[in-house]
């Protein structure tokens, strides 16, 4: 006989998991007695559960495999919502498993600890569902439905909470992992008529994103002769550095003028939201394919003509294969693609120039196989189109949900989940402060993950939208801490470097180091005025 909690942590591991992030409270009482030492699963502690939820959903960007977040009721779960909402909006497999007040007083408003009158429905609109266990054979049933939802749906969070009476409640454990259901294959069927439109298409373009990450896209470029342009979550699907490539400017103005002249667009994996275009509804006035595991995209802002519902890499491999005699001059594409990214470096503002040559040596720094985590931050912005990218699930910008602080305990997970892999996150001075705490979980693990810290004083994004809407200035200018003496205090490094060859010493030695590194730079530094004039 073992108690429901612990059962529950059994089960998990039966399907794989072997790692969980959380604090623990007087309600998870009943789970930790499955997470002892020899226990399969281990449990990292975060030091807020925002900061919890970002790990988790780091380790599942990393692995690929479901992240799992373990809270109290109540504050716990309301902490979690923010990751759980950048979860949805990313499509990350995110599980988060709660207590939940006694059963006897669901609902009823009375008082007691963590009380929320209907905790499920708190979280409900940023999950694939959220349900409640009322009785330990509940249990299997909903967690088998949460990584069937990972495995063979477009993946989204979800939320089972199990009552504190139910997760004491003592059973003869014999729970057994499910057999999972697999994606949908598309058939070849449906991709002959959007095979025919892309070898009679003149200008066809592809865009992608995070749902094509195990697509080959560049054959399908090549075949094809279509340009690619990718969301933030699609950057380093199609190498960056490919001449038919236009990495993830699809935020551009640039690109928005020359998908105005396509004959053909074939979306693969991507919402086409108005977080990566940044204009809402892109305008082009042709066919186009939509390749998407979730049916629900094709009826949303654009007449899609040719659906096809199934996994994004099968898809591509047939058309692939039913394009594989042909073999189109690209010679101009590429002269528009090259001419294309010429305009847009030329027409970088003075903000985004330092963000470029800040992003370039970044790149000098690390290798193609670095994953790096931003956070929502000018930054980031310009990563999107100025950052080449040259392997899939490297980059990661919390574009969709856009949440401060994402992205160092983002980095965290990430770096638990693939421990042989380099991650660097690139934060803002307004953003660091949503998640500064974790700084101290990361050095209790003893991470090298170095933490690019751009400073601008303040919201500067926001600042500078004021200015532009002639809107008073309010509330962008707070005041700072010492970053270099907090990080310390955190028993992390820190350094401020003075040139760009100091800068990538810096991230070379961070990812050597025995502990976190807070890289700290300066928007106003007088080596970044100099050597970006």
């Amino acid at each position: 006989m073992i108690s429901t909690g612990e059962a529950v942590i059994r089960l998990l591991a039966s399907y794989g998991v072997d790692t969980i992030f959380g604090i623990p409270g007087v309600h998870t009482l009943d789970f930790c007695r499955g997470l002892g030492e020899g226990t399969p699963i281990r449990h990292i502690h975060a030091r807020n559960e925002m900061g919890a939820g970002f790990m988790a959903d780091g380790y599942a960007r990393s692995s690929g495999r479901p992240g799992v977040c373990l809270t109290i009721s109540g504050p716990g779960v309301t902490n979690t919502t923010t990751p759980l909402g950048q979860a949805y909006a990313d499509s990350v497999p995110l599980l988060l498993i709660s207590a939940e007040a006694h059963s006897e007083t669901l609902g009823k408003g009375n008082g007691t600890l963590h009380e929320v009158t209907d905790l499920n429905a708190v979280t409900r609109p940023l999950c694939a569902f959220s349900e409640c266990a009322h009785r330990p054979e509940d249990i299997p049933d909903l967690i088998e439905r949460a990584f069937s939802v990972f495995t063979s749906k477009r993946p989204r969070p979800v939320h089972i909470a199990i009552p504190i009476d139910i997760l004491a409640t003592y059973i003869e454990y014999d729970w057994k992992p499910a057999q999972l259901p697999k994606r949908i294959t598309p058939k070849e069927s449906d991709l002959q008529e959007p095979a025919q439109l892309l070898m009679s298409s003149k200008n066809p373009f592809i865009l992608v994103g995070g749902g094509a990450c195990n697509a080959d896209i560049k054959t399908l470029a090549e075949k094809s002769g279509a340009i690619v342009v990718s969301s933030n979550a699609g950057k380093g699907i199609m190498p960056e550095s490919h001449p038919l490539s236009l990495g993830g400017a699809i935020c551009r103005p640039e690109v928005h003028s020359l998908l105005k002249a396509a004959d053909l667009i074939v979306a693969i994996g991507t919402e086409l939201s108005e977080t990566d275009n940044y204009i809402g509804r892109l305008e082009f006035d042709c066919p186009l394919i939509r390749i998407d595991i979730d049916e629900t995209r094709f009826e949303d802002l654009y007449n899609n003509t040719h659906p096809v519902l199934g996994d994004a890499g099968e898809a591509v491999e047939i058309l692939n294969q039913i394009l594989s005699d042909t073999s189109p001059d690209t010679t101009e594409k590429h002269l528009t693609v090259a001419r294309t990214l010429a305009e847009i470096h030329s027409s970088l503002t003075v903000s985004e120039t330092k963000h470029a040559a800040i992003l370039s040596a970044v790149r000098e720094a690390v290798s193609p196989d670095t994953m790096i985590m931003g956070d929502a931050t000018q930054m980031t912005y310009t990563a999107s189109f100025a950052l080449s990218v040259e392997k899939p699930s490297t980059w990661h910008y919390a574009a969709g949900y856009c949440a401060l602080g994402f992205a160092f305990p983002n980095a965290i997970g990430a770096k638990l989940a693939s421990p042989q892999t380099d991650v660097l996150a690139i934060a803002g001075d307004g953003g660091t402060m949503f998640t500064v705490q974790e700084l101290v979980s990361a050095a209790e693990l003893k991470l090298p993950i170095p933490l690019l810290l751009w400073h601008n004083d303040g919201y500067k994004q926001i600042r500078d939208d004021m200015r532009d809407g002639n809107v008073p200035r309010i509330a962008v200018d707070g005041l700072a801490p010492d970053f270099k003496k907090l990080a310390e205090a955190m028993h992390c490094h820190a350094t401020q470097p003075r040139s760009f060859s100091g800068l990538k010493e810096d991230i070379q030695k961070a990812f050597k180091s025995d502990r976190p590194t807070l890289i700290l730079v300066r928007e106003d530094s007088d080596w970044l005025n100099q050597e970006t004039r």
